[in-house]
Order: structure tokens, then C-alpha cells, then sequence
């Protein structure tokens, strides 16, 4: 994709990936109701995502047009239970995608994703995992045509 540009993200990047967060929180608002969506929210969701990062063997991509970040994926290393065969225990996770709303279904996922992948594959780790929120379809559909398939799902019991 021409003029389209990414990178690890810097500690610069931090208000632009603050925004970022934000537009995801409001956008998983609308399908699930839980997500906090203020400002202060997304700030402390930042401070945690480079910790995580960071502890994990992580990094935070960003995609930036004309030096502007359009999308971020937070991509870490995470190991699964003992009952896992040991060859694909350790795997690549993208913790966090968010294309900013006016680049979305431009390609800017499928970017972000292609470099995840690339990412895991350095790392000599042979599996590279996704969540998806039930109710984001788009999401869904986009992580299937990459060749994506369901391994696990959580469900949810709300108690009153």
C-alpha cells in the first residue's frame, strides 16, 4: 500500500496511541457495553499495554501515514499450559489491533497483521494468535481471509 508506513512505536508515538485505544474502547462499547471510554481510561490502558509489551517480549506497530499514526497492534509472546506440545507452546499474540475509523477496509489491518506475522516467525515461534470480540464481525471475516480459525472461545455469564 503506497504512503503507507510501519514501525515499533516510540515513546513519542504515546498521545497518538492513547487515541488509538480510545477509538477501539468506543468502538468494543457499542458491541459489549463494558469498556470504559474516557480519556484517563485509555491512559492507563497505554501505561499497561508497554509494560505488558515489554515484560513479554513484545512490541507496540504502528502504521502512520504522512507521519500520522492510523493503526497500532500490540503483538507479545505468550506461553501456553504444560498439556500443549512444546513445539507450538510458545506463541506469537496480538493483544491489541485498532485501525483509526477513516482508514479502516483500506488495508491497514491486513498490514499490521502481515508484520505480526513476520514478527512471530523471527522469533522462530510457529503460531500466531487473535482475539475477537463476538459481535465485531468485520473483525471475524478479516482474521478468516488470513488464514485465521477458531481454536477457543470463552464465554461469559453476567451475575446478578
Amino acid at each position: 500500500m503506497s504512503g503507507i508506513a510501519l514501525r515499533t512505536a516510540e515513546p513519542s508515538d504515546r498521545d497518538a496511541l492513547v487515541r488509538l485505544i480510545r477509538t477501539l474502547n468506543v468502538y468494543e462499547a457499542a458491541i459489549t457495553g463494558d469498556r470504559l471510554v474516557t480519556q484517563a481510561a485509555a491512559e492507563t490502558y497505554y501505561a499497561a499495554l508497554i509494560e505488558r509489551v515489554a515484560k513479554q517480549e513484545g512490541r507496540v506497530l504502528v502504521a502512520e501515514s504522512d507521519r500520522r499514526a492510523i493503526g497500532m497492534l500490540g503483538l507479545i509472546v505468550q506461553e501456553d499450559q504444560v498439556f500443549v506440545r512444546e513445539d507450538v507452546r510458545r506463541h506469537g499474540y496480538v493483544c491489541d489491533l485498532v485501525v483509526d475509523e477513516e482508514w479502516r477496509g483500506k488495508g491497514i489491518g491486513r498490514l499490521l497483521l502481515a508484520e505480526a506475522e513476520r514478527c512471530t516467525r523471527e522469533k522462530g515461534l510457529k503460531r500466531l494468535v487473535i482475539g475477537v470480540m463476538a459481535g465485531n464481525d468485520g473483525a471475524e471475516r478479516l482474521y478468516a481471509e488470513l488464514g485465521f480459525s477458531v481454536y477457543a472461545k470463552a464465554m461469559m455469564k453476567a451475575l446478578p
